[in-house]
C-alpha cells in the first residue's frame, strides 16, 4: 500500500510539473509570435542589441534557433488554398481528431512540417477543410487553406484569386505542389494551389460539393433508380439518409442541385461500370451512403421508388428505418466548387504530377490483371462433390420492407436524452 500511494504522488508531482511546462511553453509561442527582432543601436556605447521579446531569452532562443524555428519566424507568409488527390483505401478518413491513424490530414501536416512551410498550431494558421470524408473514402478535388511559408518579401493576407493578378501573384514564388508531392506518400498528392483572400474558408466559402459513386451495373434497374434519384433533387429533410448527430446537428435540409447515373467509360465483357454524380450545397454525415443504399435496394426491385418520398416526409417518417449504408471505397469527393478560385502550378510540375497518376493507374491495372489471370486459372480447378464441407448453405434473407424495419430513436427522442 505504501509503494502504491508512493507512486500515486509521483504521478502527481508528474502531471503538476507537465502542466507548467505546458504554460511555460505557451507563453513562449506567444512571445515568438510578437517577435520584431529588429536591430536598434543601444543608447551610450553605440554597440547593436537585437530588440525583440527575445531579448534575456538567450538559452531558450539559441535552443529554438537549433530546431529550426529560428529561421521559420524570419520568413514570411502567404494565404493558400491547395488542391488535394488521395485514394482512401487505407486510411481511417481524412480529419486527424479521429486518434486513428493513418489519416489524410497527419499525412499532410507531417509533409508540411517536414518541407518547413507551416510554423505554429493550426488555429494561428487559420486552418479549414472543405470535406470531412470518412475511412476509406477517396477525393480527386478536397480543399484546405492555411498560412504557409512564401518567397515574398512581405507577407500576403490580402491575395487576390488568380486570373486578378496570376503572374504577379506566382511570380517567384515557392512551388508548393512540387515541394510537397516530393514528401507525400504515393496516395496522396498536391493537385494545385492557389492564392486567397483572408476571409476565405475552405469549409463555409464553399459554393458546392460533388461527389460521385462508382457501381457495376449488373442486374440493376437503372432506370428505377434515375426516376427514385430525381426525387432528391430540390431542398429537403434528409434526417431519415443519414448518421445522426443530434448533439451538433440541428438542421437536417440540404439542397441536392444535381442526382444523374451515367456509364463510365470502362467496362468488361459481361457487365458496365457506372457512376452516380450528386451534386448538392452541402452534406450531412454518411447522406451520400445511406441515399445510395436505398436506390441500389430499387434497382433491385426490392423497394419501390417512392419510398423515397416517404421517407423524406419527416411527418410521415420522423424516424428513420434501420438500413446498412452502401460501402465506402467506391466513393470519391470528386470536386469543391468556390467563386473565382482556379488552381496553378508550374508546367515541370504537372507534367511529373500527370506522370505520377499514369504510374499509378497502371500499376492497378496489373494487380488487377493478376487476379483475372487466378480468375481465369481457377476455371481448371475440377469439383468433387464427395469432399464433405462443415459450411452449410444458408438460405438468403427474405427482404424486409425499409418502413416495416426497426427504427432508429427520432431527433427530438436524442435531444431529450441528450437534455437530460
Amino acid at each position: 500500500m505504501d509503494l502504491i500511494a508512493t507512486l500515486q504522488s509521483e504521478l502527481e508531482t508528474l502531471r503538476s510539473r507537465m502542466k507548467e511546462l505546458e504554460s511555460e511553453n505557451a507563453k513562449l509561442s506567444a512571445q515568438l509570435s510578437n517577435c520584431s527582432c529588429q536591430e536598434t543601436k543601444e543608447k551610450g556605447n553605440g554597440s547593436f542589441l537585437k530588440k525583440g521579446v527575445l531579448e534575456g531569452h538567450g538559452k531558450k532562443k539559441n535552443k529554438l534557433r537549433d530546431l529550426g524555428y529560428g529561421a521559420m519566424m524570419h520568413h514570411s507568409k502567404r494565404y493558400v488554398a491547395l488542391k488535394v488527390m488521395y485514394f482512401g483505401l487505407r486510411f481511417y478518413g481524412f480529419a486527424s481528431e479521429a486518434q486513428m491513424d493513418p489519416t489524410v490530414e497527419g499525412e499532410l501536416f507531417k509533409a508540411l512540417e517536414r518541407t518547413r512551410l507551416i510554423f505554429g498550431d493550426k488555429k494561428e494558421l487559420q486552418y479549414s477543410r472543405c470535406g470531412r470524408t470518412d475511412k476509406g473514402v477517396s477525393s480527386v478535388g478536397q480543399v484546405i487553406a492555411l498560412f504557409l511559408r512564401s518567397n515574398h518579401r512581405e507577407s500576403r493576407g490580402d491575395n487576390k484569386y488568380p486570373g486578378e493578378n496570376s503572374i504577379e501573384e506566382s511570380c517567384g514564388e515557392i512551388d508548393y505542389v512540387r515541394v510537397l508531392n516530393r514528401v507525400l506518400p504515393n496516395d496522396i498528392r498536391i493537385m494545385g494551389w492557389s492564392p486567397i483572400p483572408v476571409g476565405f474558408s475552405a469549409r463555409f466559402s464553399c459554393l458546392s460539393r460533388v461527389y460521385k459513386y462508382f457501381f457495376w451495373q449488373g442486374n440493376l434497374n437503372i432506370t428505377a433508380m434515375q426516376t427514385a434519384a430525381e426525387k432528391f433533387l430540390g431542398e429537403h429533410d434528409f434526417r431519415n439518409f443519414c448518421k445522426m448527430d443530434a448533439d451538433n446537428v440541428h438542421n437536417y435540409r440540404r439542397h441536392i442541385i444535381l442526382f444523374e447515373i451515367l456509364p463510365f467509360n470502362e467496362s468488361d465483357n459481361a457487365d458496365q461500370l457506372m457512376i452516380m454524380k450528386i451534386k448538392g450545397s452541402a452534406f450531412l454525415w454518411h447522406q451520400v451512403r445511406c441515399m445510395v443504399a436505398v436506390l441500389f435496394l430499387i434497382g433491385q426491385g426490392l423497394e419501390s421508388p417512392n419510398v423515397i418520398d416517404l421517407l423524406l416526409d419527416i411527418e410521415r417518417t420522423p424516424r428513420k428505418p434501420q438500413f446498412p449504408m452502401a460501402p465506402e471505397i467506391p466513393l470519391v469527393l470528386q470536386s469543391c466548387e468556390f467563386e473565382g478560385l482556379k488552381f496553378i502550378c508550374s508546367s515541370d510540375t504537372k507534367q511529373a504530377l500527370n506522370e505520377h497518376l499514369e504510374w499509378e493507374c497502371r500499376s492497378y491495372k496489373l494487380q488487377s490483371a493478376i487476379f483475372h489471370e487466378a480468375l481465369l486459372n481457377s476455371s481448371c480447378i475440377e469439383i468433387d462433390n464427395n469432399i464433405s464441407s462443415d459450411h452449410t448453405k444458408k438460405k438468403g434473407a427474405s427482404h424486409i420492407p425499409l418502413l416495416s424495419r426497426p427504427t432508429e430513436p427520432s431527433y427530438e427522442e436524442r435531444r431529450k436524452k441528450l437534455d437530460a
